[in-house]
């Protein structure tokens, strides 16, 4: 792992969903106001989950169990907002490079994640052993 990581921040996974969700959020401003609690909503709370997910795995890396489980929900946000760029797509809200840029990214982050999930331990903090006396 080279460096380590001393915050969800420094992780280029975190970092690379974080400005997927950003350019999603520009994105949907141009979409119609029809749309604001329906696709615009969906697609920028599902790519804000991505990152907010790592964070918490983050946070929960004591415990290799919660740390791949928050992981997996993670990926499974990206999936989502994969599902929700190819309706943005479908609706002509989206133009077909800008959609293929963003997928791009979705999938980066899901081979970024599937390596974190395919080995946590080395990304898991050890807890000390405490003897009973």
């Amino acid at each position: 792992m080279g460096d380590r990581a001393q915050s969800f921040r420094d992780l280029k996974v975190y970092q690379l969903a974080f400005e997927l969700q950003q350019e999603i959020f520009q994105l949907t401003k141009r979409f119609p106001k029809e749309e604001l609690y329906a696709l615009t909503g969906q697609i920028r709370r599902a790519s804000r989950s991505i990152g907010a997910n790592i964070s918490e795995a983050w946070h929960k890396r004591r415990y290799v169990a919660s740390f791949v489980s928050k992981l997996t929900d993670a990926d499974a946000e990206q999936a989502e907002t994969q599902h929700w760029l190819d309706t943005s797509l479908a609706c002509g809200y989206v133009a077909p490079d800008r959609h293929a840029a963003l997928l791009s990214k979705c999938r980066d982050v899901g081979k970024m994640l599937g390596g974190m999930l395919a080995d946590p331990e080395p990304w898991c903090v050890r807890l000390p052993s405490y003897s009973r006396r």
